[in-house]
């Protein structure tokens, strides 16, 4: 039994190395024959993959150029500067885009397959240098351009004639709270929260400066006015988002969130919630209305004299 072993095993050496002799001189012999039956590759696949290429280019580009899915028309100073940002990147990333998925189509056809064998390429140091120098630049360079666009609605100070609107979002509502004719909001206090009782943000019902208050679900500014939104929430993280200001911030537990804009058209405008805040997340929406001023006095006036 012992011998039989041994000389299967030996018999078994010799097998695998002629196996593997046989595989060499067949490949070899297989890449001599088509180089001397000047066997050459299908160009079809190439030509095919490259034409794709092109055509998804074209058909992008035109869905932009042509602006089939235009964004709403900008109602304030600061929408505008985020739809000049908003351009300036496109550009530049459509400009990359563009060379880069014509560069592969043009890679595809040129290197296709002309039933020659593999080449090993290594690389080009001083190019990977120079796409990577040029990306930096465009980069920082965009973010130096938009940095007015972010500042104008979260760091610059409000001035001294702006409207502070306290707006407070909870599942799935958004309240908005405008301080009475002493221009003061009143206390807060999380022990008197009562939605049913009619007391949602939780007014301290024994400090003064609170009494002439209104808590309204709609916000309504006056037209060219600058308005400073104080964001605020009661549960989870919320979003305030009205696409005509290319308005967007989060609303977080525990902070309060200062943002600004100055609306420069009259209109009604949709409030959205951006963040996912639950099962209710889609009903959570309300209404941006941008009056005249005299339309904003007169509910003012309203407000104060209460229902």
């Amino acid at each position: 039994m012992a011998r039989s072993r041994g000389c299967a095993r030996r018999t078994h050496r010799p097998n695998r190395a002629l196996a593997l002799e046989f595989s060499r001189r067949f490949c070899l012999y297989d890449c001599v024959s088509r180089t001397r039956n000047g066997a050459r590759g299908s160009a079809a696949p190439a030509l095919l993959f490259a034409l794709f290429l092109i055509l998804f280019v074209a058909v992008t580009v035109y869905l932009f150029a042509a602006r089939v899915y235009p964004a709403p028309p900008p109602i304030s100073r600061g929408a505008a500067l985020v739809d000049r940002q908003y351009n300036l990147t496109l550009c530049a990333a459509g400009a990359a885009f563009v060379l880069a998925q014509l560069g592969l189509a043009c890679a595809v056809w040129r290197f296709r397959d002309r039933g020659q064998s593999a080449r090993f390429i290594s690389g080009n140091v001083a190019l990977e240098v120079l796409w990577t120098c040029v990306t930096l630049v465009v980069f920082v360079g965009l973010g130096m351009f938009g940095r007015r666009a972010w500042a104008d609605a979260r760091f610059v100070s409000s001035p001294s004639n702006a409207i502070q609107i306290e707006v407070t979002t909870n599942q799935f509502v958004y309240t908005f709270r405008y301080p009475g004719p002493d221009g003061k909001f009143g206390r807060l206090d999380p022990s008197f929260i009562s939605a049913p009782a009619g007391n949602p943000l939780g007014l301290d019902p024994n400090d003064a400066a609170g009494r002439d208050d209104a808590v309204l679900a709609t916000l309504t500014v006056p037209v060219d006015r600058p308005v400073e939104l104080l964001l605020r929430s009661q549960d989870v993280i919320h979003n305030f988002f009205v696409r005509e200001l290319r308005l967007q911030q989060d609303a977080v537990p525990g902070m309060v969130i200062p943002v600004r804009f100055t609306a420069d058209r009259i209109g009604t405008y949709e409030i959205v919630c951006t963040q996912l805040c639950g099962l209710g997340h889609n009903k959570m929406h309300s209404l941006l209305k941008v009056v005249s001023p005299s339309d904003y006095e007169s509910f003012l006036q309203r407000q104060a004299a209460g229902p």
